[in-house]
């Protein structure tokens, strides 16, 4: 339990340490936010304010885990899919820089590169003999996928880091809210660690591994989120966002709790579905659901304030994510599951 400590201790002090220093370096390489035209208006003030701060929560989340982890498998393939997917924001980041533009990468090549990082995460899963069904609490039946769930893992990954992407679009919007979703994995590990006293011993390390990766991550984010809460001084942009999805989608595979993940994700969940109800609508019937898409852009727009906003949708994540760490001590420790 002492290593979590530490994992969540070091991280918060690498990234409050070098962040100055790391938001100096990007501003004075011209590394700025260009914002989008068809976004609020008052949002232009932004324009310029550093961004890719995603990579200083790379950094200071990958020295702890490297230092202090045990490599167990599962703690690993959460370690890959949060730095893959943070590759695949930075490829857009850095596109959207050097073209001088609020679009980077094209869907298409983002799903392409997210369906290769689902082979991998397909591979591991499939040699380590991970179970293909997936388990509904309350109704406490497995429902078997077979060959399915390795499609599913493509839209849970995809889903996560596009749905985290998405909500990042108020300062200290996306950081708060990953905090509370990667907390409450990290809070679910440490519990089946200390209730894994009856299982094998590698079990029980490999859910102190994963709470490992967690501290650290919450430790990384809680320190970007020194340097990002209104008025921010640098965004995480797509490196950020895509990486914390990718891991809290990790995360749902590894301890094989993809139905909760509807509920610690469903701050990112709603996000997501704003903008596919409203792309519906109007190329359907020709109006609009939202004044803005995504959603936290429609409250925007009836002139509530950032901060108001970013904290009610903290709460709001916050009420989620204790629904799913609730039905996660209550029903899934009937057989005491995981890998």
């Amino acid at each position: 339990m002492v290593r979590v400590l530490i994992a969540g201790v070091l991280a918060l002090l690498i990234s409050i340490a070098i962040g100055p220093r790391f938001i100096r370096f990007l501003r004075e390489r011209e590394y700025g936010q260009q914002i989008r035209e068809e976004g609020p208006s008052h949002h232009a003030v932004k324009q310029g304010t550093p961004t890719m701060g995603g990579l200083l929560i790379v950094v200071a989340m990958a020295i702890p885990f490297l230092a202090l982890g045990h490599y167990t498998t599962n703690s690993l393939l959460v370690f890959f899919v949060f730095l893959s997917c943070a590759a695949v924001g930075f490829i857009d980041d850095f596109s959207k820089l050097t073209r001088k533009r609020s679009l980077g990468l094209r869907g298409r090549w983002k799903l392409l590169l997210l369906a290769a990082i689902t082979a991998g995460v397909a591979f591991v899963t499939h040699h380590r003999h991970f179970e293909t069904s997936v388990y509904i609490p309350v109704v406490n039946g497995k429902l078997p996928l077979s060959w399915g769930w390795y499609a599913l893992l493509f839209f849970i990954i995809a889903g996560a880091s596009n749905g985290v992407n998405l909500t990042d679009g108020l300062d200290g919007l996306a950081a708060g809210t990953g905090i509370i979703a990667v907390f409450t994995f990290t809070a679910m590990a440490v519990i089946a660690w200390i209730r894994s006293s009856r299982v094998p011993a590698n079990r029980n390390e490999i859910y102190l591994d994963l709470a490992i990766v967690g501290a650290a991550l919450i430790g990384a984010i809680v320190g970007f989120l020194w340097y990002n809460a209104w008025p921010a001084e640098v965004f995480m942009g797509d490196t950020g966002s895509m990486g914390i999805g990718g891991a809290l989608a990790a995360f749902s595979i590894v301890m094989k709790t993809e139905f909760l993940l509807l509920l610690i994700g469903g701050i990112f969940l709603i996000e997501a579905l704003s903008v596919m109800i409203q792309v519906f609508s109007f190329k359907r019937w020709g109006r609009r659901v939202f004044l803005m898409a995504p959603i936290h852009h429609h409250f925007e727009m009836k002139a509530w304030s950032e901060t108001k906003i970013m904290v009610r949708f903290w709460i709001l994540c916050a009420i989620l994510c204790a629904l799913g760490f609730a039905l996660y001590y209550r029903y899934y420790f009937q057989f005491f599951r995981g890998h």
